[in-house]
């Protein structure tokens, strides 16, 4: 039997609650996440942020310094089978969450 709609909203907010990390005093969440989150590339969704940046202000998406991006990583597991990243994350805000979904719609419907 299907578990209600509630339920699996509950659940799926629980998982992005964990995502969520405290730098510069906001709640953010990494690229890499976010770009799993809406099923895109990481390489995609900060293409998008780049084609985009008068949308993206500071208290929207920030890239992480190296010293913020090193103190996170002591705390998160990451995977370096692929060599790591070759650039420091950007961190979205609520805001800039939801203003990398719609760049990525309009990016996608531009292209298709």
């Amino acid at each position: 039997m299907p578990r209600p709609v509630a339920t699996q909203l509950s659940d799926t907010t629980q998982r992005v609650e964990t995502l969520i990390r405290e730098i510069r005093s906001e709640r953010v969440i990494l690229d890499s996440d976010l770009a799993h989150i809406y099923g895109v590339a990481v390489k995609a969704l900060n293409q998008a942020v780049k084609r985009n940046r008068e949308r993206f202000p500071e208290d929207f998406a920030f890239r992480l310094t190296t010293a913020e991006w090193e103190a996170l990583r002591s705390q998160i597991v990451t995977s370096r089978s692929h060599g790591g990243r070759r650039y420091l994350p950007y961190a979205f805000t609520e805001h800039g969450a939801l203003m990398g979904q719609l760049s990525l719609s309009l990016w996608e419907r531009d292209e298709g």
